[in-house]
């Protein structure tokens, strides 16, 4: 059957676009749908910040007028600019199992990129790193979290087709909580010396309107800390609000650390969060009429445990202040009686922060691929 391409401009083509992988993962086991809503502010330039320094096309692919993929081409002009590029990303990237309409998808990204002037395509990625990014290529029998993407094994198999090959990988960690033996002696130990040492101490937070009242500082850290790592693009004042305002009022001030030096200065965070994933199974991508339920009950729920941020001031690293947090963390696990913790995507390449989970079981269940595609001029 011939695939035919369009774009998605009006509210309701985005929409379209939003439920376009609701069809093709239908009843699949690992697949987290995102709710509707939050997609829809997404990728609508009048609620994200970030098209002030992006310009973005949506396209649906169809055969027969039923939809049957999906892409998004981003231009980030803020992230050109840092790295001397002339880049177009692609994200959310979704197909039934047939090239045909994958090479349409990508052929309409192509001709849009080279009228533009750019060279070069990677993907999958988004509007910043806070964006879903990376292709699974190992972990399809596995849940997947929130802040990731799920996809088909043929995904990748599509994508090489069409020329595209590795740039980078991430890798994802699924570790045990100490329950027998608790935190390992050697590394209190260690926690210790590193908060006498350094004369750090750690910033209490007793609720939900402190984890607000911190949180612009919070992704100012998280801005700074990113800054040297793949791919990343900073961010605006107009998008750390957004992201403040999106994610942290529903955080447990539990599970949240943050590190102060000795003039009372931000030195270090860690947001983890109880998983959603199941939660987000169950509400199918709508918080009404039950999606809100769900979710509250899972946020109270102590099985696995997220880690969704982490950053450390430039000057500070290899300090110990990661492992400081780190053992908070495993402490508030314990007393919550979580029985797993998700690391969520390391850069394969970023040993030191890999080496924090040795002393917990690691298995390394899931591996995600930055793809990139030279297009000439």
């Amino acid at each position: 059957m011939s695939v035919t391409v369009k774009p998605a401009q009006t509210k309701s083509e985005i929409k379209e676009f939003v439920k376009v992988p609701f069809a093709i993962f239908k009843d699949n086991p690992y697949w987290i749908p995102p709710m509707i809503m939050d997609d829809m502010g997404t990728f609508t330039a009048t609620k994200n910040p970030a098209f002030a320094q992006a310009e973005a096309r949506f396209f649906i692919a169809c055969q027969n007028g039923r939809p049957v993929g999906r892409l998004a081409a981003i231009i980030s002009h803020v992230a050109n600019n840092k790295y001397n590029t002339k880049n177009v990303r692609f994200g959310w990237f979704d197909t039934i199992d047939d090239e045909e309409v994958s090479r349409a998808l990508f052929a309409a990204l192509e001709a849009w990129a080279k009228d533009k002037g750019m060279e070069t395509i990677t993907g999958p990625q988004g509007f910043t790193d806070l964006d879903p990014q990376g292709m699974l290529i190992q972990g399809f029998d596995k849940l997947g979290t929130i802040a990731g993407i799920y996809n088909h094994p043929y995904y990748p198999e599509h994508i090489e087709k069409l020329g595209f090959q590795k740039d980078i990988d991430y890798v994802e960690f699924l570790s045990t909580v100490p329950h027998d033996t608790g935190v390992p002696e050697k590394l209190v130990r260690l926690a210790d010396r590193v908060r006498e040492r350094g004369k750090f101490r750690l910033l209490p937070f007793n609720s939900r309107k402190d984890i607000v009242r911190h949180g612009e500082e919070i992704f100012h850290l998280l801005d700074e800390s990113f800054e040297e790592i793949y791919g990343s693009v900073p961010m605006t004042h107009e998008q750390i609000r957004y992201y403040v305002k999106k994610y942290l009022p529903y955080t447990d001030p539990e599970l949240i650390k943050a590190v102060l030096n000795e003039s009372d200065e931000m030195i270090g965070f860690l947001v983890t969060m109880p998983s959603l994933s199941k939660a987000m199974q169950k509400a199918r991508g709508r918080i009404f009429p039950l999606g809100w339920y769900h979710i509250l009950k899972a946020l109270k729920t102590y099985e696995i445990i997220d880690f969704c941020l982490a950053g450390v001031r430039k000057n500070y690293r290899g300090q110990g202040v990661d492992l400081l947090m780190a053992v908070e963390i495993v402490k508030a696990s314990l007393k919550k009686g979580f029985q797993y913790a998700e690391s969520n995507q390391e850069l394969e390449n970023n040993p030191k922060v890999q080496a924090q989970w040795k002393f917990f079981n690691p298995v390394n269940h899931k591996r995600r691929r930055i793809f990139k595609k030279t297009i000439g001029k």
